[in-house]
């Protein structure tokens, strides 16, 4: 491969946690180069429903988690739903995951998912006021609605709560005030809770624009660049070997999402990652359309207006590296917003998509050096808050292979714990 000299960072992984990573790496004086095994920004990253929010402190370990996670597999179109398949490693991940579905365990891993969270919305913040991109930023919060007064009163008190716990406070909106504070909810609704400081952006919007900005500060981006192999010399990774001959570095960053536990063997360290798949379909907007973006939890959908389009998406499949998207997935997205939303969608689609998000067992990314490797860091595992979680994850990862002190405590989130 002819790269320009060896460049201090190779950045394996262009997805949004990828370009946060090289941009702090830049800007830490480094030289950097992002390899993809696609294009640039094209996996998970892509169409995702765009929250950035500092709100979700609670990670998927709840109790009673792992009895829904089973009850699914008898459930197929359950919109979390686990799919029954002879596998190891996700039979080892249940395991791990359910001896983890405990309350005091929850909060524990939420103290750690908040601080990671709250950094991220600080350098968020710092991002767009130094315009290294737009992407259609929003500060509008995000508003959980519901159908029955039932499941508003359970919402309410995990709200609650995470109030008490962690000093996230919701607002609570009556169901006869919904159609005031959004137009285009349905009339008869139970009620909302309103977190207004979650923000949202357009995801490919913001990957485009980092980039170009990354690309300006002399970032260097190759794309369809499959690595095959590792190239190790004793406790340092010396190269990859990709379809487009040998990248050598001083330094390498693996933010390989989902597909991070396909280099675990030759990294010699355990990744216990699954693909949790999503879907979403991007139309033109609705008359009239949210101007919140939403999710109804009893349905398991969010919603996203753009300035330019409008999305729904959601559903939680862990159903291996399955590269289909279903119909019934996509209409099941759809029926699911109606009863929420005068228009709920559209005939003019866009896009539909789906992503696999890289899921731990114990909710929490994986950030920091890979154990007996002294030149190989990992940032993946971000579960379904990469986006809300890039910026910081970022920083660490500059600091970490720079060498500077961490902002954060980065032993919460290290490869180390799984060994």
């Amino acid at each position: 491969m002819n790269v320009a000299g060896s460049p201090n960072v190779v950045v394996v992984g262009g997805g949004i946690v990828g370009i946060a990573s090289a941009h702090y790496l830049s800007s830490a004086g480094l030289d950097v180069t992002v390899v993809d095994r696609r294009e640039i920004g094209s996996g998970c990253s892509h169409a995702n429903c765009g929250y950035i929010c500092p709100s979700h402190v609670l990670p998927l370990t709840e109790p009673g988690a792992i009895g829904l996670a089973l009850k699914s597999m008898f459930q197929p179109n359950a919109p979390f739903r686990v799919k029954p398949r002879l596998s190891p490693a996700l039979l080892r991940w249940m395991l791990e995951f359910a001896r983890r579905c405990r309350h005091q365990t929850m909060l524990e891993s939420g103290k750690h998912l908040q601080a990671i969270l709250e950094s991220s919305m600080r350098e968020y913040r710092t991002l767009v006021a130094n315009e290294v991109f737009k992407g259609q930023w929003k500060t509008n919060g995000l508003l959980y609605v519901f159908r029955s007064s039932s499941a508003l009163a359970k919402f309410s008190d995990t709200c609650d709560m995470i109030r008490e716990n962690f000093g996230v406070a919701a607002s609570k909106i009556s169901g006869s005030d919904l159609p005031e504070f959004d137009p285009a909810l349905r009339s008869g609704l139970a009620g909302a809770c309103y977190y207004e400081d979650d923000c949202s952006v357009r995801p490919d919007q913001v990957i485009s624009q980092w980039v170009e900005n990354l690309r300006d500060r002399g970032v260097r981006f190759i794309e369809n660049c499959d690595v095959h192999s590792l190239q190790r010399k004793q406790s340092r990774l010396a190269s990859l070997s990709t379809n487009s001959g040998e990248l050598a570095a001083e330094k390498f960053v693996f933010a390989t999402g989902a597909w991070s536990p396909t280099f675990a063997s030759e990294l010699g360290c355990r990744i216990p990652i699954e693909p949790g798949k999503g879907y979403s379909i991007t139309m033109s907007r609705p008359n009239p359309c949210p101007t919140h973006p939403m999710l109804f939890p009893e349905h398991k959908v969010g919603v996203t207006p753009f300035d330019d389009g409008y999305r729904l998406g959601s559903i939680m499949e862990f159903a291996g590296y399955d590269t289909r998207i279903s119909a019934k997935r996509i209409e099941q997205l759809k029926r699911s917003a109606v009863p929420y939303l005068q228009s709920p969608y559209t005939t003019d689609v866009k896009e539909t998509w789906y992503g696999w998000r890289p899921m731990t067992w114990d909710s929490l990314p994986i950030i920091g050096q890979v154990p007996g490797l002294d030149n190989v860091f990992l940032a993946t595992g971000h579960n379904m808050l990469g986006l809300s979680l890039a910026p910081s994850t970022g920083r660490l990862i500059g600091e970490l292979v720079s060498g500077q002190t961490t902002h954060l405590d980065v032993a919460p989130y290290s490869p180390a714990r799984f060994r």
